[in-house]
């Protein structure tokens, strides 16, 4: 069967099983974009920014488990991409972007539209590919989908140049395998390594469970549940693993890191036997490595070997999938008498009853942490959120506990703003029975507010939860700390008028300015199940994030907003502990 390369691609993409592409047309993919209309199983979602379509792939795979696949043009269209690509790779998503370049004859002669997208995005892909033969592109695409899903997630560029597209050849039908001999990516967990961990946990009595985000994209919560349960030890979660153990559990201490819990990063800094699942010690959890986990011994567990020991050292390295190193563990210990861990519990609820959660509520002002708490009261913590970068961002951690996993989709690694709106789309395409909240602030919005049109288009009805403060809060907070209240350029003058602005995109716009109209707005917004509703919400400017450990503490030197006795307060009003 003769097919010119465009209409190969669809075929490919077919075969995967991808049912959403989000994309943005330009001369190099227009021939792909010609195969993709004569195609009735692949939706295609245009969006108005290239950076919105690959940050909507996204929020597409944290939520359904699937590879997310994104399409843009040459030159522009690929560079306006680059920070969603990164955003992806910072926090291992699956993700193929499918870029159109320049026909082979011109590439190297500064074409129109003309760029390096596998220099470009080299260090931001897990891998990349440069198709100018149309013979290699079915094969080049089951690579990608197989790079992209397996071993440690990530995404994978396809570069595809403009005559590979047009060119035809009889297509033999996509590979149904593939073999790559320097790509192997299954890990038999080792079972000698399995046994120096049931030492080590059998020896503890401080131990705890430190999960990131490699629990949820690895589907581990279910065993992870197991074995935390059937251990009885503490759980601490990143903010990239939250959702995989429930929150409300009793043995949940909540988040750790600069905006962790005090009873987490107490738990941590004291703990005898740390054992890390599908997290890779970022410096926003270590804090000061010289002081991270001082007494503890290390058990690692992660898919990727290049992650185990590369930022503090390890005591046991368990290498392979999540779910099949906390099999082997419960197995193992099934049989084994852990040491009594009564006297830790007592410390780890003596640490709980300083209530690091706390916050001061003022007359009169709407403060952004009972924003989340009324948030979660309304969907009853069953919404997927989403959101942008900030303050807003660790409010929503902190305050709505997640319970399941991949409800929680946010930016972890690079630190989007703008990603919380097109993640939304692509999280409501995924599962559209279900609440999506936008969770943001009015700063971040505005990077990538033009997908509110593309919301309309396709019928992805999200209520936004705009944390409005007049500051870019999380820069104001440092400036306030740090920095001698110098707000240098984190205030912002001009503000639209949001309700008119979502009005204008045929969505919904409520204002909440009185803290008596903010459930009953919430509640409102969320009746409406077929329509978008930007609820603004203004918020007390001057409100900061608690606990948060400094830039060159330990886990042990948290910053708590002034409630505990053990503190001494220093200039600012501030305890350290």
């Amino acid at each position: 069967m003769k097919l010119n390369g465009a209409q190969i691609l669809v075929n490919c993409l077919q075969n995967e099983g991808v049912e959403h592409i989000f994309g943005y047309p330009g001369g190099a993919v227009l021939h792909i974009y010609d195969a993709l209309d004569a195609c009735d199983n692949i939706a295609h979602i245009l969006v108005r920014h290239e950076q919105g379509a690959v940050h909507g792939a996204d929020g597409y795979a944290r939520v359904s488990g699937k590879c997310g696949v994104a399409l843009v043009t040459s030159g522009p269209g690929l560079t306006n991409a680059v920070t969603g690509i990164a955003t992806a790779h910072m926090d291992s998503i699956p993700m193929v972007v499918i870029s159109g370049q320049v026909s082979s004859a011109v590439i190297g002669n500064d074409a129109f539209q003309e760029v390096d997208a596998v220099g470009i995005t080299r260090s931001c892909v897990k891998h990349n590919f440069l198709v100018k033969d149309i013979n290699d592109l079915a094969n080049v695409v089951k690579k990608a989908f197989h790079i992209a899903t397996t071993g440690r997630p990530g995404p994978v560029l396809i570069d595809i140049t403009k005559d590979t597209t047009i060119a035809e050849i009889e297509f033999d039908g996509y590979p149904k395998s593939i073999n790559m001999r320097s790509y192997q990516p299954e890990i038999k967990v080792d079972a000698g390594q399995i046994d120096k961990a049931v030492a080590l946990i059998m020896q503890a009595k401080k131990p705890i469970v430190y999960s990131g985000g490699g629990s949820v994209i690895g589907n581990a919560s279910e065993v992870l549940r197991s074995f935390t349960r059937n251990t009885n030890f503490p759980i601490t979660q990143t903010l990239m693993g939250l959702g995989a153990y429930p929150a409300t559990d009793a043995q949940s201490l909540g988040m750790l890191g600069m905006h962790g819990t005090y009873e987490a990063n107490m738990a941590m800094h004291d703990s005898d036997c740390v054992i890390a699942v599908g997290a890779r010690f970022d410096d926003r959890i270590t804090g000061n490595l010289d002081k991270f986990c001082p007494y503890a011994k290390i058990i690692h567990i992660d898919i990727d070997p290049s992650s185990v020991g590369k930022t503090v050292a390890i005591d046991v390295a368990i290498i392979g999938q999540v779910n099949d190193a906390l099999n082997a563990l419960i197995q193992a210990l099934k049989d084994k008498k852990l040491a009594n861990i009564d006297a830790w519990w007592k410390q780890i609820e003596e640490w709980r009853s300083v209530d690091s959660m706390a916050y001061q509520t003022k007359s009169g002002v709407i403060k952004p942490q009972s924003v989340i708490e009324a948030l979660y009261e309304v969907t009853q913590g069953e919404a997927i959120v989403t959101s942008d970068v900030g303050q807003h961002q660790m409010w929503a951690a902190q305050y709505y506990p997640f319970d399941k996993p991949r409800r929680w989709i946010n930016s972890g690694g690079l630190g989007t703003m703008g990603f919380g709106l097109p993640a939304a789309m692509g999280a409501k395409l995924a599962d559209p029975k279900a609440d999506v909240a936008c969770v943001t602030g009015e700063g971040s919005i505005q990077m990538m507010l033009q997908e509110l049109s593309t919301m309309l288009q396709y019928n992805t009805p999200v209520k936004i939860i705009n944390l409005n403060n007049g500051y870019l809060g999380m820069v104001r907070q440092w400036q306030e700390f740090f920095y001698e209240k110098r707000y240098a350029m984190s205030y912002m003058d001009a503000l639209p008028d949001f309700v008119k602005l979502a009005e204008s995109y045929g969505h919904i716009g409520i204002k909440v300015e009185k803290e008596q109209d903010l459930k009953p707005a919430l509640i409102e917004a969320f009746k409406q199940k077929d329509r978008t509703v930007f609820v603004d919400i203004l918020t007390d400017p001057s409100e900061n994030v608690f606990p948060m450990i400094p830039s060159g503490a330990g886990h042990h030197e948290m910053l708590l907003a002034g409630r505990d006795e053990m503190a001494s307060t220093n200039d600012e009003g501030l305890h350290l502990v």
